[in-house]
């Protein structure tokens, strides 16, 4: 069986390109071949001048050294030194926001805090193409939050992204384009308001804010956050609602 069957795609420079697809469809794979990973039976990929970036699905750290103490590691790893390498660290545990915890193990890091850790170790060197196979899988919603901020500033500070997710919610909310791979093919390739204009669907989005969590809280003590049902009121009789994982309530017309 072929994990990929003559996928073809072109990352543009500058861009955060959402990579979608079921389980086994070849995201990973296409990514591993991409860093060089995994040897291609045929086909070509081509990257231009600049260094590569890769952010693995797999927490890649060394759960008892610390927080810098990983950063050093995988720095040196990728060519930093001296005042560059020590520079590079400084900026990582803020932006990562684990300054407070610089001496702490890894291993006593919550799952989101791994997770941001993991994406500073294999961006330190400030590589041009960064690769992130599925970045926030398994995090919180605020722990998804605060890493979608960091991508963003990737982005803004001019890096060209490619993300791979199962989030469509997340992709469409992030992403300049989206491309849509099944069984190692392109099946789909547009921005996310194109892709779902010819899907033939639609909807709205509204993103709880901690301020909305503070009014939630204060207006009703003792229930959890997590627990509960936002309201939401229906004006036509065939729309549906629903809050998704990142706490956003989407709103859809079927």
């Amino acid at each position: 069986m072929k994990a990929l069957d003559g996928v073809s795609l072109e990352l543009r420079e500058g861009e955060l390109l959402g990579l979608l697809g079921p389980n086994g469809a070849g995201k990973t794979t296409l990514v591993r071949a991409i860093a060089g990973r995994v040897r291609l039976d045929a086909g070509t990929i081509t990257i231009d001048s600049g260094a590569l970036g890769v952010v693995p699905q797999e927490i890649a750290l060394y759960p008892a050294l610390t927080a810098r103490e990983n950063l050093e590691a995988f720095g040196e790893l990728n060519g930093l030194r001296g005042p560059t390498l020590r520079e590079r660290v400084g900026w990582a545990l803020e932006w990562t926001a684990l300054a407070e915890r610089t001496k702490d193990p890894v291993r006593t890091f919550s799952g989101g805090m791994r997770r941001r850790l993991n994406i500073a170790c294999g961006i330190l060197h400030r590589p041009r193409v960064i690769l992130l196979d599925e970045p926030t899988v398994g995090v919180d919603p605020q722990s998804r939050e605060r890493i979608h901020d960091m991508l963003d500033a990737l982005r803004a500070d001019g890096h060209t992204l490619l993300l791979t997710t199962h989030q469509l919610d997340e992709a469409e909310a992030r992403c300049s384009r989206i491309v849509i791979v099944d069984h190692g093919r392109v099946i789909a390739d547009g921005e996310p308001a194109e892709l779902i204009r010819t899907i033939g669907g639609s909807f709205w989005q509204h993103r709880i804010d901690e301020h909305a969590r503070a009014e939630f809280e204060s207006g009703h003590p003792g229930q959890a956050w997590d627990d509960a049902h936002i309201p939401v009121e229906i004006l036509h009789p065939r729309v549906f609602g629903g809050r998704s994982s990142d706490g956003v309530v989407k709103i859809g017309i079927v």
